[in-house]
């Protein structure tokens, strides 16, 4: 479930692009556990994500759509993907992974993000370090 107030960001430095200029974080037990469960496919669009912190594995129970999952290490970099993970489905779980990034499915061809790309996630205003 997306939050209005969600000011964070995650960009793809290895690609140059932005992967969602939306983001919440799932840092509790229960958010983690309930992610984009019976939200709304018009209330998760291009630009917004999710991320899960810790997470080494996700699944799609209750969702009605497909999403793209970043699997990024304790470094922030793309260990596994996931594109366009069906609904009632369950992701791989990676010991390698760190947190997952869930996004909006075509997000990872969109923007050509693959394995070993680094990834910035920061809460709170863009910096003009990581501004495209």
């Amino acid at each position: 479930m997306l939050l209005p107030s969600s000011t964070g960001y995650a960009f793809n430095r290895t690609r140059r692009a932005y992967l969602a200029t939306h983001l919440s974080v799932a840092g509790t037990h229960w958010s983690r556990f309930r992610g984009l469960m019976c939200t709304d496919v018009a209330k998760f669009r291009t630009g917004d994500g999710l991320w899960i912190v810790p997470c080494r594995g996700i699944h799609t129970f209750a969702m009605n759509f497909p999403i793209d999952a970043l699997y990024l290490d304790a470094n922030k970099v793309v260990v596994h993907i996931e594109e366009s993970l069906k609904p009632w489905r369950l992701g791989r779980v990676s010991l390698r992974a760190a947190s997952v990034l869930e996004l909006p499915g075509q997000t990872v061809s969109t923007s050509g993000t693959a394995v070993g790309d680094s990834i910035d996630i920061g809460m709170g205003e863009i910096p003009e370090s990581v501004r495209a």
